[in-house]
């Protein structure tokens, strides 16, 4: 599957009051129809849920891939099967599949950094790199695509960095599911059950000074860190 959208800005305005922050979903694969995730929203930034990846059998409009903020790669079904596209300033499209035998490799989702890799013959593509952020201090890559699954001793497709879940051989259980709180995409596999996009994050930093002891969040799922050496 794609990854949700990344999106970053600065000097967002805010009026002292109550703001609700949704983070969004992951989204699930095959098989049946691609499901996207969901949005996640801050105020009045909002970064698109990653697109489903297709599946790799049952009606044909089930193997495109979905658009999102990263769009799903497709199932295997050859040049006819769409591509998910991305979300412009959010992410990029995912790949192409392989219809031809042995591997059948389906097409990685795209990451925030780079359209997901299409499938061959003898691989499953690899899942779009997602982007590094440094708000919480340490570089942290975000919304990297899911890997494609194949088949027959194929290799498969490694999962963007930025928490994208890796593709399995099949008939495997299920692909790898994307990492919690990245928005990276899910991992394929040929026929198992759908994996799961990981959730969204939405991380807010507001200078100590702008506001000292003013700022606190809830419920209690969330965080409030001060970060050094700025104080923020």
């Amino acid at each position: 599957g794609g990854a949700g959208g990344f999106r970053t800005a600065a000097c967002v305005a805010t009026d002292g009051g109550v703001y609700t922050i949704t983070v969004g979903g992951g989204g699930t694969g095959a098989p049946g129809a691609p499901g996207n995730g969901t949005d996640s929203v801050f105020n009045i930034i909002t970064s698109v849920g990653g697109g489903g990846g297709g599946s790799t059998g049952g009606i044909p409009a089930n193997k495109a891939g979905r658009p999102g903020g990263s769009g799903g790669g497709s199932g295997y079904g050859g040049c006819c099967v769409a591509r998910g596209s991305g979300t412009a300033c959010q992410g990029n499209d995912g790949g192409l599949a392989s219809g031809t035998s042995p591997g059948y490799g389906a097409s990685g989702g795209g990451g925030a950094g780079a359209v997901g890799a299409n499938g061959s013959s003898s691989s499953g593509g690899a899942g779009g790199v997602g982007l590094a952020n440094s708000i919480s201090d340490s570089p942290t890559f975000y919304a990297g695509g899911g890997g494609g699954g194949a088949e027959n001793g194929a290799s498969v497709g490694a999962g963007g960095n930025g928490g994208g879940g890796g593709g399995v051989v099949g008939p495997a259980p299920q692909g790898t599911n994307g990492t919690a709180n990245t928005g990276g995409g899910a991992g394929g596999t040929r026929s198992g059950g759908p994996a799961v996009g990981g959730s969204g994050t939405v991380i807010v930093r507001i200078p100590a000074a702008a506001a000292p002891g003013s700022v606190a969040v809830a419920p209690g799922t969330n965080t409030l860190a001060t970060l050094s050496p700025s104080g923020d």
